[in-house]
């Protein structure tokens, strides 16, 4: 039973307007039945999702199905949004407190939420690292939707967080040679620390057997087109938001019979949808996490209250950031 009898007063992150964003507070009750209140340690800015809501970029079409789990608000603006955070558990039943759990909520420093809709860290993940959860999950659900095999030639365009974590699970397959794409030279060390190789577009071997598109420009989709090989795969991770986006279908598009398809995490991949739900997947999600390797991933962490100044630079593709880490301490 949850044994705060007071209501407190929380601070969470709000996007107000383009280009600005600003900190709130609100008022909490004490957490109902089934529900527990968590504290945040730490969470991350997922940078092209949350760029595109900023920059009020999401399209009317998409509003109702790009709210996220607990988000206060409506699209276009003011609206409560991300989810990323980790943190402990100081009230609900007796069995909870102390536990550091994920949990895909907003920005925010306390709140209370179903205790279903948390997850447990295995000892085996560090509380830092396991901000990645909903990212992984992103990556988990498009690796079953290509298809990708042990000895392919596999390519993943684009190394941001989402394409690193993608790169770094296609890694695991026996056999596999795996190739992270990307015009900014620097992600060379990344790949290299996960264990797959790197490429500028330039040079890139084509005649791949899957590739995966995630830099989110169009650009990137040509090139990851131009590389698939005969009758091969290409899966569409990114996400546009209201930006049209040329597809090169003229010239060997059809001759190749390339196939194009789409990856989104709001449904468990037709693959695995008979048997996997989402609360099974993201737990999956969580224990993926166990390596160290990942640290790669993140920027030095942000404080919580910096974050309405800082999130246009953060937020810039420009920057280089590839995982940008919350601090609540």
């Amino acid at each position: 039973m949850a044994t705060n009898s007071t209501a407190e007063i929380a601070q969470a992150l709000w996007y107000v307007a383009p280009g600005q964003a600003e900190i709130r507070e609100e008022k909490l009750t004490p957490p109902r039945p089934g529900e527990v209140r968590v504290r945040a340690l730490f969470g991350a800015l997922s940078r092209g999702t949350e760029a595109l809501v900023l920059a009020g970029r999401v399209p009317e079409s998409e509003f109702d199905r790009m709210r996220a789990p607990f988000m206060g608000g409506r699209f276009p603006f003011p609206v409560k949004y991300g989810y990323a955070t980790v943190g402990r558990i100081e009230d609900g039943p007796e069995e909870q407190r102390g536990r550091i759990v994920f949990a895909l909520h907003p920005h925010q420093r306390l709140f209370n939420i179903p205790e279903s809709a948390t997850v447990a860290l295995p000892e085996s993940v560090q509380p830092q690292r396991a901000v990645l959860a909903a990212n992984m999950e992103t990556a988990l659900n498009a690796a079953w939707d290509v298809a990708a095999g042990p000895a392919d030639r596999i390519t993943i365009v684009g190394a941001g967080a989402v394409g690193a974590l993608v790169a770094f699970l296609c890694g695991r397959l026996a056999g596999a040679e795996v190739t992270v794409v990307d015009i900014n030279e620097s992600r060379a060390e990344l790949a290299q620390k996960l264990g797959v190789r790197f490429s500028k577009p330039e040079t890139a071997k084509g005649g791949c057997d899957v590739v995966v598109h995630a830099s989110g420009t169009a650009a990137g989709l040509h090139t990851a087109l131009a590389l698939a090989g005969e009758e091969a795969t290409v899966l569409e991770l990114s996400w546009y938001g209201d930006t049209p986006v040329t597809v090169p279908l003229g010239g060997a598009f059809h001759s190749r019979r390339l196939r194009l398809i789409s990856s989104q995490v709001g449904q468990v991949a037709s693959s695995h949808r008979p048997r996997w739900t989402h609360s099974r997947r993201l737990a999956a999600a969580v224990a993926l996490l166990a390596d160290s390797r990942l640290d790669a991933l993140f920027a030095p962490a942000v404080p919580f209250d910096t974050l309405p100044r800082r999130l246009p630079e953060i937020l810039d593709a420009r920057n280089g950031v590839v995982c940008q880490l919350i601090s609540y301490s």
